[in-house]
């Protein structure tokens, strides 16, 4: 039997006379067997190539054929803006068969959620954190509103595998199975990684599993790179170029994408902006744009490299570089939609350090060549999270009964090494335990029970934000770092647009705006980035070897490599050192990744030198940069300290763990 014919007969008539198709896509026939079956499936396949309808539409196949009650399957995504984007498409496929679809996130009102409640959707778009919230809610029946599911969508898997998020859903999956007579079968969705099987087996550890699509780079695209040497200048370009188009500019830090969309709209393009610290109004304006406009400029922030449709897209240009060549796909992948456009980039530096980093991802995806999605190693401190949230969504529950659960959970982690933290909880009365029965402890109310235990629900920290309102609207979210001096004419960029602040009310975290003329600034906290060792290999080609083949550099950028590359004269298969004036120190050029030049650095430190390190190089005394003297990094009280302020929960952890978890996650042994 042909796989379109596997599909129940009335999703066959309305794909061919509803939707139109006279036939579905490779990938979407090939998922339809697997899915039909019941196995765990890893679906890949480009940016905008029709991941969804892979999964939804057998899925809903299958609802029909076995008459699946509602609640019957969760599709999950790790930001709000795509699932508020997926749920008119999804909603009107399932609509087709007569089956429904809601959305549940923060944003949505509790009246609609109560809705929800009293009559289930078929399909519920969520987020983990949402499911977490409802596993320990009081106002949710769990057995009723879970009981009957049946399989759980995932898409952009390899954005939760790229961090902490990814544990945190694979447990809480695990979690919504014991309430259930079978396991979920899991289905991902993933843009293009170069280990899809590993990716896979990680996702789902049981039952038969099955990739489908292609894990393929795709090198035919338009790239250019433009070293123009500021933001400002940057600007101008925007709004010199393409003009009548659709362009969407990606900008790696919120304050960059804020001052950006205020040089344009002084160029008086017709600009939209698009990030996380905006009100929900001000996104839903920016995602009505999507669809709707034709001659704009779209600022936005990664939230929207991931799977959101941007309609009839132009162009996508970026300001400086993303730091993975997976991010650079995801983003190029929102143009060459039409049949008769090509996929397209434009590279708009404003320093040399973000142009070699242009260059060194361009080069990489020349080769044809992506990032692995590997899950960050020691999750430790996910294990703490989930031990804690799953005793206060059980009330009480015997401690092997507790840890069996973790171990589930995790079954790469060392059973003992679980047992050893739950032991530890329980000193620190995180959890508080009795004639072998655990419940919640008083450290773990008074440290999470604000706000109905919210902050304990996330994997990530995010700092300390205040909501920006112009009267009765909230505009979006301010870093307090944004407020800091005693200036009387204080003036932000939000939205971007300036503001006066002309109040704030520390205790409801509240700043009151009015607009303004003059230009303001953005300030919110941010990590610094870390760089792969292949990245930084990729960077060391150019230097060598010349520009990527596949790119085509402006004059400004051809004479920005120019020079570097006289400055460093680096020869195939030799590192470079250059000499400082004083020859106490020198500059080694290692290209050899963040993790690997932080050991470097710290055993160059251990001998009391003054040592500085980056990506590309470490500056210390020469005769101390030998990787094979590195042993095993035993860190210091003052280094755990400062290192364990960057993970959440790591309070929760007993230094052995965090020590782990900390070398494994920040150190690399230079090769």
């Amino acid at each position: 039997m042909k796989e379109f014919d596997q599909l129940h007969p009335a999703l066959q008539y309305h794909v061919v006379n509803t939707l139109g198709w006279s036939t579905l896509r490779p990938t979407q026939l090939a998922a339809i067997t697997p899915i039909h079956a019941g196995t765990h499936c890893l679906v890949l396949a480009p940016t905008a190539a029709g991941k969804t309808e892979a999964a939804a539409i057998p899925m809903l196949s299958r609802m029909l054929t076995e008459a699946w009650p509602a609640a019957s399957v969760l599709y999950v995504c790790p930001i709000k803006a795509l699932l508020n984007n997926l749920e008119q498409r999804l909603t009107h496929y399932a609509g087709l068969v007569g089956r429904r679809v809601e959305v549940w996130h923060g944003d949505v009102s509790q009246s609609r959620k109560q809705r929800a409640l009293k009559d289930a959707p078929d399909i519920l778009l969520t987020t983990p954190e949402s499911i977490e919230a409802m596993l320990i809610s009081t106002r949710v029946d769990q057995q009723a509103w879970f009981g009957n599911l049946q399989a759980v969508i995932v898409d952009e898997l390899h954005a939760f595998a790229a961090d902490d998020r990814g544990w945190h859903l694979r447990s809480v999956l695990h979690r919504l199975d014991q309430y259930l007579k079978r396991p979920l079968q899991r289905i991902g969705l993933s843009a293009t990684v170069s280990n899809p099987q590993e990716l896979l087996d990680w996702f789902a550890p049981t039952r038969k599993r099955a990739v489908v699509g292609s894990a393929s780079v795709n090198t035919d695209a338009d790239v250019t790179i433009d070293h123009v040497s500021s933001l400002e200048n940057a600007a101008t370009v925007i709004s010199r170029l393409h003009r009548g188009q659709k362009r969407l500019v990606f900008c790696d830090s919120r304050s960059s994408a804020e001052q950006l969309s205020s040089m344009l709209r002084a160029h008086e393009v017709r600009t939209f902006l698009s990030h996380a610290s905006l009100s929900a109004s001000e996104r839903r304006q920016a995602e009505a744009a999507f669809s709707e406009e034709k001659d704009c400029v779209i600022v936005a922030t990664s939230t929207l490299e991931l799977g959101i449709d941007v309609g009839d897209l132009d162009k996508v240009i970026q300001i400086d570089s993303p730091s993975t060549v997976s991010s650079f796909l995801q983003r190029m992948g929102r143009t060459g939609r039409r049949g008769d456009s090509k996929r397209n980039c434009l590279f708009l530096t404003t320093n040399d350090n973000a142009f070699l980093l242009a260059l060194g991802i361009t080069q990489r995806w020349s080769e044809a060549w992506v990032e692995a999605a590997k899950p960050p190693a020691q999750p430790w401190p996910i294990v703490a999270q989930q031990a804690m949230v799953a005793t206060l969504e059980r009330g009480e529950l015997p401690t092997h009964e507790l840890v069996d659960l973790l171990k589930g959970s995790f079954p790469e982690l060392e059973h003992s090494r679980i047992d050893q933290l739950v032991e530890h909880l329980v000193r620190l009365e995180f959890l508080d335990r009795s004639e072998a029965i655990v419940r919640v402890g008083p450290r773990l109310e008074k440290e999470f029970g604000r706000g109905h235990y919210r902050d304990l629900l996330a994997s990530f920290s995010g700092s300390m934000l205040l909501t920006g309102k112009h009267g009765n609207a909230e505009v979006g979210y301010i870093d307090p770092t944004a407020l800091t001096g005693e200036q009387e004419n204080r003036l932000i960029l939000l939205g971007g647009r300036s503001w006066r602040v002309t109040g704030i009310e520390w205790s409801k975290k509240t700043v009151w705006l009015e607009p303004a003329k003059e230009g303001g600034k953005a300030r919110w906290m941010g990590g610094v980035r870390s760089l792969s060792r292949e990245i930084c290999q990729g960077i060391r080609s150019v230097l060598a070897d010349g520009p990527p083949p596949l790119v085509t550099l402006s004059q400004r950028a051809r004479s920005a490599l120019q020079f570097m590359r006289d400055d460093l004269c680096i020869s195939p298969g030799t590192h470079f050192i250059a000499s400082r004036p004083d020859e106490a120190t020198v500059r080694t050029w290692t290209f050899a990744g963040t993790r690997a030049n932080r050991a470097l650095a710290r055993h160059a430190a251990g001998a009391g030198s003054k040592v500085k390190f980056d990506a590309l190089s470490i500056q210390a005394p020469a005769s101390l940069l030998d990787a094979a003297a590195i042993g095993a990094i035993v860190l210091t009280d003052d280094e755990l300290a400062a290192f364990a302020e960057t993970i959440k929960f790591s309070d929760c952890l007993p230094r052995s763990l965090l020590a782990e978890t900390v070398t494994a996650r920040a150190f690399e042994v230079p090769r």
